[in-house]
């Protein structure tokens, strides 16, 4: 071999060792930074990255009602039957002022007495009735447990209600057996109608927003108005059975003076014939 092939052969051989030697390192450095990722920590996400808590419900964002809901939420939760004795007698005590003053008439203390002592004697009852409906009758779907419990208190409750309202008015007044029996007639079916319009929606919204602890409040809130109607209509019962009493009484009047007319004719002729 001359002297410039033997150069260009140590040349291609050196040539060759430096590329191996620098794919060696940078295999070495692919595999160290490799390592070095795999080894290093993973960052939790920042409070500012994780998601923003949810909103409170709307009523627990009403400011001082918000506190006065929550004081009464506690109460009931302690003492329930105190506190629907005390919710109901608020509630029939507006209801029936409210009823007076429509009317137009001075202020009875005697017909406000008989209200309040109905509403303490409905309010327990009412309570129970209530847990009933939420502790029952819930099913997979949301839409037909509110519909069951809807259908059910307007079925069995309003009507229910209506007739020991009306009833208990009419016996505490003095009515007699027969007028109390008149008195549920000419006032339930004409109330349990128009319940249609007010306690369906109610009762859905209480079912289908409000926790159990609210749902009282929310439905005397909106019994001050129902029981305010329901103390009217009671109101024109009564004007109406004073109406048949006064009429019944104007006939018994006429009954007594064409018997004594008659009799009276009855002793004129007899007088006739014996002269």
């Amino acid at each position: 071999m001359s002297l410039p092939q033997f150069r260009t052969a140590a040349a291609r051989l050196q040539f060759r060792a430096l590329r191996q030697r620098t794919q060696l390192r940078a295999q070495s450095t692919s595999t160290n930074t490799n390592k070095t990722a795999e080894s290093a920590p993973t960052k939790t996400p920042t409070a500012s990255a994780a998601a923003s808590p949810s909103l409170p419900p709307i009523w627990q964002r009403l400011g001082p009602l918000t506190t006065a809901a929550n004081a009464y939420s506690r109460s009931q939760r302690k003492r329930p039957y105190t506190t629907q004795i005390a919710g109901a007698l608020v509630i029939y005590l507006f209801a029936d002022l409210s009823a007076q003053r429509i009317g137009g008439r001075e202020h009875d203390p005697k017909r406000t007495a008989r209200m309040l002592l109905i509403g303490l004697a409905a309010a327990v009852p009412y309570f129970h009735w209530f847990r009933f409906l939420s502790n029952n009758f819930n099913y997979a779907s949301k839409t037909l447990s509110i519909a069951t419990k809807v259908a059910l208190n307007q079925l069995c409750f309003t009507p229910t209600f209506s007739t020991y309202f009306f009833g208990a008015q009419a016996l505490l007044s003095g009515e007699s057996l027969e007028a109390t029996v008149q008195r549920i007639r000419d006032t339930v079916p004409t109330s349990w109608l128009n319940s249609f319009k007010v306690w369906p929606a109610t009762v859905a919204f209480s079912m289908a927003f409000l926790p159990f602890e609210f749902r009282s409040i929310f439905s005397g809130v909106v019994a001050v108005g129902w029981q305010t109607y329901l103390s009217y209509l009671n109101r024109q019962a009564e004007l109406l059975e004073e109406a048949r009493t006064l009429a019944r009484g104007t006939a018994d009047a006429e009954k007594v003076v064409v018997a004594a007319v008659q009799d009276r004719q009855e002793q004129q002729a007899t007088s006739a014939a014996a002269a």
